[in-house]
């Protein structure tokens, strides 16, 4: 790291610690050299939320999860080593991160992946993320160790047996715990796991109505099992009618195509409130 550079990070943890006077130039910021013929990676612990590139001279494809990949656009304008070509800013879920793009005709010189370090994070207060994914992902494996505490809500199909063994009330989000007992020798190739609203009794006469709900995490991503499977899903905090109930449904990849399914009625969502407090206390 060049002095100029070591003066930068000096003078961002000097602001970090004083919030009201955090004011930076591209001239402090953590600098990042790049070429036409170089892809650079940069890496967040979180996921990315969105990117901010300040001029056209670098592009970027959309964020994957934590990464994101850019360039500086090829054909453009000739630029001297040392050009600032943009200011780029990487928004998580918890904080935020900003870096000046400097040219460089070197190609050795190009950085190919950069993970954004502690003394580069700045605190962001995201207003659309009422929990981070490290702190979801960190419940869900709590409660993923916990012993099962309800016994009552099970069903069995195809000699399998599927149960929810806790549900969890945690902010905006229930947390489902459920696991399958496997009574066969044929191994469960998971091709699909769904998690819906659906009418509790389906008539032929009427047309049901099924809503789709996407999970806002799924914590284990094992694809197949022999003999026991367990998982924790998260999804939205909602409530439902009486008349319909929560579908955890999995099928099978194999020509035989097993499912098994699960079904939540409301009065077990409402007994999420009554479990989390000792559980998920803060270490």
């Amino acid at each position: 790291m060049n002095t100029f550079k070591k003066i930068g990070v000096l003078m961002m943890c000097a602001l970090s610690a004083m919030p009201m006077m955090a004011q930076q130039t591209y001239e402090e910021m953590e600098q990042l050299t790049v070429n036409e013929n170089v892809t650079t990676v940069i890496t967040a612990s979180e996921p990315i939320r969105f990117v901010d590139i300040s001029t056209d001279k670098v592009v970027g494809d959309q964020p994957i999860n934590n990464t994101i990949r850019l360039k500086p656009k090829e054909g453009a304008d000739v630029h001297a080593d040392g050009d600032v070509l943009a200011i780029i800013t990487v928004v998580t879920e918890r904080y935020r991160a900003q870096y000046a793009l400097l040219y460089t005709t070197r190609l050795q010189e190009a950085v190919t992946d950069k993970t954004i370090q502690p003394h580069e994070k700045i605190a962001y207060n995201n207003p659309a993320v009422s929990m981070s994914t490290e702190d979801m992902t960190r419940y869900a494996r709590a409660i993923w160790n916990s012993p099962a505490r309800v016994r009552n809500v099970s069903t069995k199909q195809n000699r399998m047996v599927m149960r929810l063994n806790n549900i969890y009330s945690v902010g905006d989000y229930f947390f489902l715990d459920f696991s399958i007992e496997n009574k066969t020798n044929i191994r469960f190739d998971i091709d699909e796991m769904r998690f819906k609203l659906a009418d509790k009794k389906q008539s032929k006469a009427t047309n049901s109505q099924v809503i789709e709900l996407k999970p806002a995490l799924i914590l284990e991503n094992g694809q197949s099992f022999r003999y026991g499977y367990r998982n924790v899903v998260v999804i939205k905090k909602l409530t439902f009618p009486n008349d319909k109930v929560l579908t955890i449904e999995l099928s099978e990849k194999q020509i035989s195509g097993r499912t098994i399914s699960l079904n939540i009625d409301y009065e077990d969502v409402l007994y999420a409130d009554t479990f989390n407090k000792i559980l998920l206390k803060e270490e």
